[in-house]
């Protein structure tokens, strides 16, 4: 059930105090982060579970918060906001989606059950000729009795390298077309036959090569029915889409109000720059994307509540097409508005841009959603 509006309140308020209280400060996100070469910090991931936010909308029944979309977009939200690197958590809850939806009960137990607890799941997919086109995928799984044996390579593949499990994405049959044969499938990490190598980002360990060579993988381990993951993929995107929005709407916010606070004190002239109309009127542009991009997100959050099995991939690919490419305006602008100051490392204005440069990019480009939004008005 859906926190009410001034449970939500609370709920975001708590976020935004934990986020104060452990990561607060940049000295602190460097020393969680390696340096900021990490994009992940395995401490802060395990209070939030115990604290019970995780999972906040997953079924009661496996230790989840039995809330609503709505709720996990707060969270997403306000954990971006607060800079919190807990990068796994989306990507988790990507993964702990797909199986609530189209597990077994047994695997619903393992899998969402351990996302509550504070396991990491990786979602592998693309592959080095297989990116935005899913569907050229050839990582391949041959049956042979109650297993399969797995070959191939996937590539940007996020939180590999600390994960406890991988949802991986491959082809079981070739003799169809190349949306056919496709099966999802759990591999527990690490796993003999399973190589992940890191591959060096502007943002730092984020992504991975994962090799398979000859990785045997239980029968069990399918999730749905063989050969039949392409639908489930699907509708996996669109969700994968709003928690890449509600993530990069606190992440904007940040970029915004990170940009706001410099600007107000910054002085030349004899005056704050912020009160020179050439930034007044860019803030005041920034500031209205910004509450397009709040509505959007939250209001179809909301519909998706309401009728949760109603698709809505023309809206999902909206949301995300919107928030991502007003994050990264606003951190390029923002960076703009700094001066040669924002090129340093005394401010988070450079690290804004490069966290959010690269959010038109994954789950799915800027020009992939604008093809999916146009091709559902059948053009």
């Amino acid at each position: 059930m859906s926190l009410d509006t001034e449970s939500r309140h609370d709920f975001a308020a708590a976020i935004r105090e934990f986020a104060g209280r452990e990561c607060g400060t940049r000295e602190k996100r460097v020393a969680l982060t390696g340096g900021e070469t990490e994009a992940h910090a395995p401490e802060l991931y395990a209070r939030l579970a115990a604290l019970g936010w995780i999972g906040v909308a997953m079924p009661e029944e496996y230790g989840g918060g039995g809330s609503g979309l709505t709720d996990a977009c707060v969270l997403l939200e306000e954990l971006a906001y607060g800079q919190v690197p807990v990068f796994a958590l989306g990507i988790s809850m990507i993964a702990a989606k797909n199986v609530e939806k189209f597990g077994t009960p047994e695997q619903r137990e393992s899998i969402i059950g351990g996302f509550c607890r504070g396991e990491i799941s990786a979602v592998a997919m693309s592959e080095p000729e297989a990116g935005s086109d899913v569907g050229a995928l050839a990582c391949r799984a041959e049956r042979r009795g109650d297993h399969y044996v797995v070959n191939g390579q996937k590539t940007w593949i996020s939180c590999a390298h600390y994960a406890d499990r991988m949802l991986l994405v491959c082809r079981t049959d070739s003799s169809g077309g190349k949306h056919a044969g496709i099966t999802m499938m759990t591999v527990p990490l690490p796993a003999e036959g399973v190589t992940v190598n890191g591959i060096d980002t502007l943002g730092g360990r984020e992504i991975n090569d994962v090799y398979f060579t000859d990785a045997v993988v239980p029968v069990a381990n399918v999730i749905g029915a063989e050969g039949g993951a392409w639908p489930q993929l699907m509708a996996g995107l669109n969700f994968e889409r709003m928690v890449c929005a509600a993530t990069f709407l606190g992440k904007a916010r940040r970029a915004f109000d990170d940009t706001l606070d410099y600007v107000r004190q910054r002085r030349q002239f004899g005056r704050p720059i912020g009160s020179f109309q050439v930034l007044k009127h860019r803030i005041a542009d920034l500031a209205t994307e910004l509450e397009c991009c709040r509505a959007l997100v939250y209001d179809l959050a909301a519909r998706i509540d309401a009728d949760p099995d109603t698709p809505r991939p023309r809206e999902a690919s909206m949301a995300k097409l919107k928030v991502t490419e007003t994050a990264k305006r606003i951190s390029i602008e923002g960076m703009q508005m700094f001066g040669g100051a924002g090129y340093t490392k005394e401010f988070d204005i450079e690290r804004h841009l490069r966290g959010n440069i690269i959010s038109t990019v994954f789950a799915g480009t800027s020009e992939v959603q604008r093809e999916i939004i146009a091709g559902s008005f059948e053009l």
